[in-house]
């Protein structure tokens, strides 16, 4: 049986360099969500996204959405780090999440900057990168997975 330590020293390998703890695949997250009370997903995609595309299927208490950025302009959150000390503590294990994967980085690289030392990113996002069709949730993430979420 894999263990919250043994999925955590593994991600800590994956982003060699990074500033950030490490990064997790969508299936480790969901099995460090299920068996460590520690571990919360933040969302830092936009509310329009969520409201929109879907929604990680997890307890609202293991869940927080901090917009990395506005829509629409993609305009930086300039009380993201303030929005994240509402959500979350120091102690935690924090596992952030976005569309593909990239803004997901940017806010756990902040947020171990400001002193959250277990910030890990989600590799491929929520949706995963597009297919040869333009499409998402085909090619990696947490709906590819067929981890649960709510759609729009």
């Amino acid at each position: 049986m894999t263990t919250t330590n043994d999925i955590l020293a593994t991600a800590r390998t994956r982003t060699p360099g990074q500033p950030y703890a490490g990064a997790v695949t969508p299936q480790e997250a969901f099995a460090l969500l299920q068996a460590d009370p520690r571990v919360k997903i933040v969302d830092v995609r936009t509310n329009a996204e969520r409201d929109w595309v879907g929604r990680v299927a997890v307890p609202e208490s293991r869940q927080a959405a901090v917009q990395w950025a506005s829509y629409p302009g993609g305009q930086p959150n300039p009380q993201f780090g303030e929005q994240l000390a509402q959500v979350a503590g120091k102690d935690d294990i924090l596992l952030f999440l976005c569309r593909s994967g990239v803004r997901s980085r940017h806010g756990a690289r902040v947020a171990t900057e400001l002193g959250y030392a277990n910030s890990f990113d989600i590799l491929e996002g929520f949706e995963g990168d597009k297919d040869a069709e333009g499409h998402r949730k085909t090619v990696g993430g947490w709906c590819k997975a067929g981890l649960p979420w709510i759609g729009a």
